[in-house]
């Protein structure tokens, strides 16, 4: 049901997009600036009496992102909703997510310094988490993610500097972080940093995001993300770091090609580790994750 759910939203998701294309040009001017853009990519092996080997696969990944960005005087505010879902399928094995996940972002900045345009008091608010079950594939057996299982629910409040449409800068020494595990299964293992038994767990630190996006070559852009959280009452040396990096390339006006990348570390997740692949768990505890996605497909944007 979760699958169908999301699909339907994809299939909404790009109408909307598609509509707002042919209607962009009525827009009228004003504070606010509104718009989207949506990804699909497929990829499709099919094999017959291939006497080289290999196995029939498909997969498929959406991503999609909405803005609304509100600037008038000393105020602005803005917003932002990135999802994102892929499932691969190889030869007679279940389908597998590739992909998943489901971040919102709001923001608001008052102008700090009346002869300054750059720096804004700043207040935001962010919460990320999945649509889907994860599993410990190649066993899809093990549960390790859900829908909640993690949340992640952040209020920050401090400065921004922005000087320009391509960087900005917040410094919120005031934070608190909140992980949520609304799985009792993970909760009672203390996945995600949570006690044994408990479903939330609860951090007070302080807060660095960095924000740089830039058209590095004709229709070639770029985008990074780095978020740094250190919690001031558990090993505040012991940074947590979240690092978007998406490449965009548009090949005409519905085609597009993507490279994204993710990197995490969270003192406070534990990864089992077989190294050699014996079944046995070797080690276990904080590790760099590391996530790439790279495709080939239609893009619609307005």
């Amino acid at each position: 049901m979760k699958k169908l759910g999301f699909l339907l939203f994809v299939l909404l998701l790009t109408q909307f997009a598609t509509g707002q294309e042919e209607t962009k040009n009525d827009t009228v001017e004003g504070p606010w600036k509104t718009g989207a853009r949506t990804n699909l990519r497929f990829s499709q092996v099919s094999l017959t009496n291939w006497a080289a080997g290999g196995e029939n696969s498909v997969s498929g990944n959406f991503s999609g992102n909405i803005f609304a960005n509100y600037k008038n005087g000393s105020s602005k505010w803005e917003n932002s909703l990135d999802v994102g879902y892929g499932l691969m399928k190889q030869g007679e094995d279940a389908w597998i997510k590739t992909d998943d996940q489901l971040e919102l972002v709001s923001k608001y900045g008052q102008k700090a310094f009346m002869n300054n345009e750059n720096w804004y008091y700043s207040a935001m608010f962010s919460f990320k988490t999945q649509f889907d079950k994860g599993y410990d594939y190649p066993n899809d057996s093990v549960m390790i993610s859900n829908f909640m299982a993690p949340g992640y629910l952040m209020f920050a409040m401090g400065l921004d500097y922005s000087p320009n449409d391509e960087f900005s800068m917040s410094f919120s020494p005031v934070t608190g972080k909140t992980t949520i595990v609304n799985d009792q299964t993970l909760a009672d293992q203390g996945s995600y940093g949570v006690d044994p038994g408990e479903k939330v767990r609860y951090e007070f630190g302080g807060f660095v995001k960095f924000m740089y996006k830039k058209e590095i070559w004709e229709n070639v852009e770029m985008a990074s993300k780095l978020g740094l959280f250190s919690n001031y009452f558990n090993n505040p040396q012991n940074i947590d770091v979240n690092w978007d990096f998406a490449l965009n390339m548009k090949v005409n006006e519905f085609l597009s090609a993507s490279l994204t990348t993710q990197l995490l570390y969270d003192d406070d997740i534990d990864i089992k580790v077989d190294s050699n692949d014996d079944g046995t768990i070797d080690a276990e505890g904080p590790r760099i994750q590391f996530k790439e996605v790279l495709g080939i497909g239609l893009t619609f944007s307005f």
